[in-house]
């Protein structure tokens, strides 16, 4: 493993940590419902990746504890945008999934943040969208290490 804590290379890691931070709190304000916290699109977006999840399994993806998964997934559930079935092998859990609604929803926050990166994108040279380009599958694998 490389160390990256001294001179240059731990003032790229410090450049590349204030950049993402920036950009994602930039992104976070192009939401399209208001009323929904960052925690409860992130919810969302869980479920749209893995199709659905207890709320345990919930929580530790999140990572925050059992009990306020258990308040989002019910605020969620107010909201119609998951519903709670039997678990299938666990009577005493149940299942979170997402509803149409909150597909259609994802779908527009997603269109929204993707044309305003696009717009901010389009600022760009060439040679800086071609590195760009060339580094979203590296940020990629950095967000799932």
């Amino acid at each position: 493993m490389r160390d990256l804590s001294h001179g240059d290379d731990a003032a790229a890691v410090n450049d590349l940590r204030s950049a993402v931070m920036r950009l994602g709190r930039r992104l976070k304000h192009q939401r399209v419902d208001e009323s929904l916290s960052p925690t409860e699109m992130s919810v969302l977006g869980t479920l749209a990746r893995c199709s659905h999840a207890t709320p345990g399994e919930l929580a530790r993806r999140e990572h925050v504890q059992p009990p306020s998964m258990t308040r989002i997934v019910a605020l969620l559930e107010s909201k119609g945008l998951v519903k709670l079935e039997p678990h299938p092998d666990d009577r005493r859990q149940k299942v979170v999934t997402q509803t149409e609604q909150a597909e259609a929803m994802l779908e527009e926050s997603r269109r929204k943040r993707n044309a305003f990166l696009a717009g901010l994108a389009a600022e760009l040279d060439e040679d800086e969208w071609a590195k760009l380009k060339a580094a979203a599958p590296v940020l990629e694998k950095l967000a799932h290490l």
